[in-house]
């Protein structure tokens, strides 16, 4: 023998009194654009760093080999390299 549900429309009120305990409440705009850019900062780093076991270990390299470079570059310039020009 079928069971027959017994509907009525006051069945479903209780559980819409509930339902501005669950709305989402949307962040103001400032706060959105913040968040939004911390989460694609995150996943630059995450991308850039992917696959490498030490992260840290690779900035400082990168950083010391910097400051090779700019170490190179300013005594280059201000050393004038050793070679004078001779006209005659």
């Amino acid at each position: 023998m079928p069971r027959r549900l017994n509907l009525r429309m006051g069945m479903c009120l209780p559980c819409l009194g509930g339902a501005a305990d669950d709305a989402v409440v949307t962040p103001d705009p400032e706060i959105r654009r913040r968040q939004l850019a911390e989460a694609a900062e995150k996943r630059q780093k995450e991308t850039a760093y992917r696959g490498v076991k030490n992260p840290e270990a690779v900035e400082r390299k990168r950083k010391k080999q910097e400051e090779i470079d700019k170490q190179a570059m300013t005594t280059s310039v201000s050393g004038g390299g050793g070679l004078k020009w001779q006209v005659g």
